[in-house]
């Protein structure tokens, strides 16, 4: 049985997830920014309400 068997793909798996832990997700958080916390509160909107024709 083949899928028992780790050796051709337990390899790759592990190097591609250490390749994305260890080279990209770095380069590609640098490029991420977050938003800075707002002490504004939210503001309501102001709703009206709709006019049905047939009532």
């Amino acid at each position: 049985m083949p899928q028992l068997n780790p050796s051709p793909w337990f390899f790759i798996m592990l190097t591609s997830w250490l390749t994305y832990s260890l080279i990209i997700q770095p380069k590609i958080l640098s490029f991420v920014t977050t938003n800075p916390p707002s002490n504004k509160t939210p503001a309501a909107p102001s709703t009206t309400p709709w006019t049905w024709p047939w009532t």
